[in-house]
């Protein structure tokens, strides 16, 4: 488990501060991945805060909304009203200050506010600009996670086939254009490192989940036909899904002729590899429902936790469908230390590990307002990093 690490300066990104005045998801994930590599980022909220405070329960052991603090750890929070002259001058004043502003209104919210791109980099030009929307800078249609899964096609392939079509389990599109968003910004810092100019960054919610389609859109633009719900079997591999032993569930992930052999051998059918039917990936594709009777008939023989072990052994790739409390024991087991706690917050360790510079966690996530006054805009009154 991680224990709170040294204060600033700390970290690849030390000296760089970013004005945040993204709320919920996408963004603070973003900014919270670049405040664990030591960049001074600081929260700006509205005086209600992030909407996330209030999405109660669950929450950690100080009352806390745990969704804020899952996304929040190592800022600093301001609340300033930006409907009120004296709110926006101190947030002119942060911008001015910042290598990096980012922010998820709908287009238009910022200009209305005198804090656009144009407005800011008018009186800061190293500043970077990343703007996070749901649908581009020119649609304002309200980029919620559940809406861009839907109509950006994941849902249509994400079921059971007679089911109804559904949505992952977590905000996942939230959190790939955060992690696009964090890409942006620092080939941005990069390019300012090389002309002293900022950039203005975009990314939005609907193209970051059509890049994550890869195979399946690849594959609709190739043949012209959309895919369809396979449940948990893939399109093109098998066997390569969920399956039922005597007491759970475990996944079998046979990528290659050399791993089937081995999972027939292993489950005590190893004729099943020499079937016409099944002797290649492309064979079994074809035939994935007949195969799976013959898996799952040899399957129940034993509890998946044995047929794991056996299949490791074997070099099969496979493992039991683990709830989340098993999934970060597992991490655990692994030494990967998965697990960040600071005072009340427990948290999700970043998962990005540099040589010599790896992630810290210094402060627990930030009580709303908690850095005003004078003093909030130190260390760098100087302005943006040189």
């Amino acid at each position: 488990m991680h224990e709170p690490t040294q204060a600033a300066p700390f970290g690849v990104l030390a000296g760089v501060r970013v004005a945040d005045f993204s709320r919920v998801l996408a963004g603070p994930y973003a900014t919270m991945t670049l405040a664990d590599f030591g960049a001074d980022v600081i929260k700006v909220e509205p005086p209600t805060g992030d909407d996330t405070r209030h999405w109660k329960p669950p929450v950690d052991a100080a009352g806390e909304a745990t969704y804020f603090g899952s996304v929040n750890r190592n800022k600093r929070s301001v609340a300033l009203d930006l409907t009120t002259d004296a709110g926006l001058a101190e947030a002119r004043r942060l911008a001015a200050s910042a290598d990096v502003v980012v922010e998820n209104f709908r287009p238009g919210v910022m200009d209305r506010f005198g804090l656009s791109d144009a407005d800011l980099r008018a009186v800061n030009p190293r500043l970077v600009y990343c703007s996070i929307t749901g649908f581009g800078p020119d649609a304002t249609l309200a980029g919620y996670d559940l809406l861009v899964q839907a109509v950006g096609g994941l849902m249509s392939i994400t079921g059971e086939p007679d089911g109804e079509p559904s949505k992952a389990g977590v905000a996942l599109v939230d959190v790939l254009c955060g992690q696009n968003a964090v890409v942006g910004i620092l080939l941005a810092l990069r390019e300012r490192d090389r002309t002293g100019l900022g950039r203005r960054v975009e990314v939005n919610l609907l193209q970051s989940l059509l890049s994550a389609l890869t195979n399946q859109a690849a594959s609709t633009l190739a043949t012209g036909r959309a895919p369809r719900r396979l449940g948990n079997q893939h399109p093109s591999i098998a066997p390569y899904a969920v399956f039922p032993a005597a007491d759970r569930d475990l996944v079998i992930a046979v990528g290659n002729d050399r791993q089937f052999r081995a999972l027939a051998w292993v489950l005590g059918i190893p004729g099943v590899a020499d079937d016409p039917r099944y002797a290649t990936n492309e064979t079994r594709v074809e035939h994935r429902d007949h195969l799976r009777a013959e898996l799952e008939a040899a399957l129940a023989a034993h509890a998946a936790e044995h047929w794991v072990r056996a299949l490791a052994d074997a070099g099969v790739p496979a493992g039991l469908v683990n709830d989340v409390a098993e999934a970060l024991a597992f991490a655990e087991s692994l030494g990967l230390d998965p697990v960040v706690e600071l005072g009340a917050s427990r948290t999700v360790a970043n998962p990005i590990t540099i040589s010599g510079a790896a992630p810290g966690y210094r402060t627990p996530p930030p009580r709303l307002d908690e850095h005003a006054g004078a003093d909030w805009l130190r260390p760098s009154e100087k302005g943006p990093t040189a």
